[in-house]
């Protein structure tokens, strides 16, 4: 019977994370991954293919854990402004609670190799970049905001503003103000409020 891996493919993930976090995708090497989760470089290549493999699955899996929890938030309530302010609060509090993530998702996906991955991960980026659109579509629509104009403000109020309070802290090195949830929300809601 063969003997269950020492490193799963989560933990290898999890050390990438840190690294991104510390030095940017840059520092996200097979190396320095297995350096940092403690493995040997096999267990690294037995389950990426490569460095563009491993970059690809560090970003998709951060991104798709944020969604997640976001499109939850947007599905949270009948009332679209409630929906709205949720998907606002929680932009902020997932960039509290998973600090290291938010950090790397201050990089964008070309920074983490976007023009090399396989297809398969393109295709994921792409369905889940699809899935936002429409949610903030349906949203802007279930608010009777019609248009690029009823778009580009649904798409600033519950997800611009949000993170642009988070990037502020998240680049200034300083920690999230606890009063910074209420304020995006806040702020949404303003923005989503009927003319």
């Amino acid at each position: 019977m063969a003997r269950p891996p020492r490193f799963d493919t989560a933990q290898l993930l999890d050390a990438a994370v840190r690294l991104a976090a510390e030095s940017g995708p840059s520092g996200v090497t097979m190396s320095a991954v297995a350096a940092a989760a403690g493995a040997p470089s096999g267990s690294l290549y037995h389950r990426f293919a490569g460095r563009s493999a491993l970059l690809a699955e560090v970003w998709l899996r951060t991104v798709e854990g944020f969604q997640a929890g976001y499109f939850e938030a947007l599905e949270s309530s009948d009332d679209p402004r409630a929906g709205g302010r949720a998907a606002a609060r929680h932009i902020v509090a997932w960039s509290r609670t998973h600090p290291d993530e938010a950090a790397l998702l201050l990089y964008g996906a070309q920074e983490f190799g976007r023009d090399d991955w396989s297809d398969e991960h393109l295709l994921r980026a792409e369905e889940g970049n699809m899935r936002v659109r429409a949610a903030l579509a349906a949203l802007a629509g279930a608010l009777g905001l019609h248009g690029r104009e009823g778009f580009d403000r649904v798409t600033l109020a519950a997800v611009d503003l949000p993170l642009s309070l988070v990037r502020r802290h998240l680049r200034g090195g300083t920690p999230l103000p606890p009063h910074a949830e209420d304020l995006a929300e806040r702020c949404t809601d303003a923005l989503l409020a009927a003319d």
